[in-house]
């Protein structure tokens, strides 16, 4: 896995290695980021391996909110669990909130403090939706089209 990831590290100073949270990968991750390199440390499931994960110098670690759900956990629990130890510690890495299902998990990341997340295209179309834009806007249409002007 050492291996693999210096090689993909290669490819562009930008690139974040992503490797699972397990005893290879964090072994992994403490080696790369020795050399330098962005480790993202992915399926995470609980706040100690968040912990492990920051310990061993991740750059990012990915709880996976949505698949916590799935089993009756409160995914979000967990994201303010790993930001108050990171807080207690002053860690740096970076929580990036993973299996965004819906815009309350993106909200409820960014009130928690999640420095970033992955979701999907429909989620992220959702973020600028809301009824009452929709209906405000189709009223000032409508109330521009009475006026008879035209910008272009």
């Amino acid at each position: 896995m050492i291996a693999e990831g210096q090689k993909l590290a290669k490819i562009a100073p930008n690139i974040a290695v992503k490797v699972p949270l397990t005893w290879a990968g964090l072994k992994t991750c403490k080696t790369l980021t020795e050399e330098g390199h962005m480790v993202n440390v992915t399926l995470c499931f609980s706040a100690n391996q968040a912990l492990l994960a920051a310990k061993a110098g991740a750059t990012f670690i990915s709880p996976f909110i949505g698949r916590l759900d799935d089993i009756n956990v409160d995914g979000m629990d967990l994201i303010s669990e790993i930001r108050q130890i990171y807080d207690n510690f002053d860690f740096k890495t970076e929580i990036l909130g993973a299996s965004i299902r819906t815009v309350n998990h993106v909200t409820q990341c960014a009130l928690i403090g999640a420095d970033v997340i992955t979701a999907p295209p429909n989620v992220l179309k959702m973020l600028a939706e809301h009824p009452l834009t929709t209906k405000g806007l189709e009223i000032f249409m409508e109330d521009w089209a009475k006026t008879g002007q035209k910008i272009i």
